[in-house]
């Protein structure tokens, strides 16, 4: 009978597919605003004679309230209410997330994000034009879409030990490539005929994938009898942890000798529920200020194509809404491929700093390429956009992902599982800083040449990667002992 039930490694798969659809399902929901920029604020000339024979010639085709000289500025304003909500809330998310089950949690998270998406887009159906519904709308989005990472890292934390976590969290990490993607393709498929279901159809969408994890998510392996991973060494160097370190961040279900029945059988005293670990206690594990602060440079220059490459494009090489939001995807698939790069690599060499600083390296001039050559045949522009998503999305996933779930079972927490939310928090919504300024400053800097956006997003990138030079440096001197792999941030 007991062969009947699911083992492990399909919990294992479940949870990694569950979580893979549901921060897709998130990232889905905030790509439309970046298409739909340029069909609320289109070439009204391009289309021909003004049919409605009023004063105003130019702009006759855009939608108010964008249809003014001060049009950047206010896209600017509408992406930072929804990154400016999530920034803020996500440092309070992570305090819930360590208190409330994760599933709940999560899936009322992705049913108001559904609707929060879908209300910005019958703002079209409903003819509104006052720039509040649409800021309230973002508001709202930005802070109940705080719900998903730390709920989403800590299960796959959760249930993945840290032998091989970058890779697979770097192949699980394609999720917010693959949103993005879909989220191009989705609302540019109606944006020149309803840019209204460009909202609405991913809000159904993420309501759906809500659902459907509140039903079938397993936070923890003991809810389901199931033995939690090791966090701190892999199986083969199993007979030389220090028993102290091992009786202490995994308890008696791994205490050396003991053989896998005995995992099984053990008792759960383990499972026992501890204190959730303090906003300044997490500030105090090793390397999270400076993972935070890296993060929030370059979460910058993420966002900033996130939301503003489309439009770019639009201005610099001329293309339609929809085939500049489906060129921008291309950039998300060297996301997907840098994520993947970042975490074998990694997990190759033990060095997660190192890793992300090398990366943020070669980015910084790759932007400035792409800039002054990528619109220089569509070849060129295929290939940079490749190649600036890779080196600019790969250190970003890495820090994200499993760089959060390495802090957050970190062996001096003593087995403390609580602390995955809130440090996975922590660092994310210091990203998310940078990811609210880094729009601003691309709106409030593009009406002088996009050149100069692009300068903002160099300075980033190498701002990035000297926050990181204490952790490489300590990298380097570890990596020369025989405990190198061992070791903590």
């Amino acid at each position: 009978l007991t062969s009947l039930l699911p083992s492990s490694h399909s919990y294992r798969g479940l949870t990694l597919v569950l979580t893979f659809l549901s921060y897709t399902s998130y990232h889905l929901s905030r790509k439309p605003i970046s298409i739909v920029k340029s069909q609320l604020h289109p070439n009204c000339s391009a289309l021909g004679p003004n049919p409605h024979n009023d004063s105003n010639s130019t702009t006759w085709c855009s939608w108010a309230p964008f249809d003014g000289d001060n049009y950047n500025e206010l896209f600017g304003a509408l992406d930072n209410a929804f990154l400016v909500a999530y920034a803020i809330g996500m440092f309070i998310s992570g305090i819930f997330g360590e208190r409330l089950p994760l599933r709940y949690y999560l899936s009322g998270g992705m049913v108001l994000s559904g609707l929060f998406t879908a209300l910005f887009g019958l703002g079209y159906f409903w003819d509104i034009h006052v720039l509040w519904y649409f800021i309230v709308v973002q508001v709202c989005n930005g802070l109940v879409q705080t719900t998903g990472w730390p709920a989403v890292v800590a299960c796959v934390g959760n249930w993945f030990g840290k032998g091989k976590r970058g890779l697979i969290m770097g192949i699980w990490n394609s999720h917010t490539s693959v949103g993005n993607i879909l989220g191009s393709l989705i609302a540019g498929a109606w944006v020149s005929s309803a840019w209204g279901l460009s909202f609405v159809v991913p809000g159904i969408i993420i309501f759906a994938v809500g659902i459907i994890c509140f039903f079938f998510l397993v936070e923890y392996p003991e809810d389901v009898d199931c033995s939690p991973p090791l966090h701190h060494v892999s199986v083969s160097d199993s007979h030389e942890k220090d028993p102290e370190a091992v009786t202490s961040n995994e308890g008696p279900l791994n205490l050396p000798g003991q053989s896998s029945v005995d995992h099984s059988n053990s008792p759960k005293e383990p499972t026992e529920e501890p204190e959730a670990i303090s906003f300044l206690g997490a500030l105090r594990i090793p390397g999270v200020v400076e993972f935070s602060l890296c993060l929030l440079f370059a979460k910058l220059v993420s966002y900033t194509f996130l939301y503003w490459l489309p439009l770019y494009i639009v201005n610099v090489a001329h293309f339609g809404a929809k085939e500049a939001g489906d060129l921008s995807t291309l950039f998300d698939v060297g996301g997907i491929l840098g994520g993947i790069f970042a975490g074998l690599i990694s997990d190759y060499t033990g060095g997660r700093a190192t890793t992300c600083c090398v990366m943020l390296v070669v980015a910084a001039p790759m932007l400035f390429l792409y800039n002054h050559v990528g619109q220089n045949g569509i070849g060129t522009s295929i290939a940079m956009l490749i190649i600036c998503g890779a080196l600019v999305n790969g250190p970003y996933a890495l820090i994200t992902t499993a760089v959060s779930a390495d802090l957050g079972t970190h062996e001096s927490l003593k087995g403390n599982a609580k602390a995955l939310s809130t440090v996975t928090a922590i660092i994310d919504g210091t990203g998310s800083i940078g990811a609210a300024l880094g729009p601003l400053l691309a709106g409030l800097i593009s009406p002088t040449g996009w050149n100069n956006v692009f300068y903002m997003l160099i300075a980033a990138d190498v701002l990035a990667c000297l926050l990181l030079a204490r952790v490489v440096v300590k990298e380097a001197r570890g990596c020369c002992g025989p405990m190198a792999r061992q070791r903590g941030y």
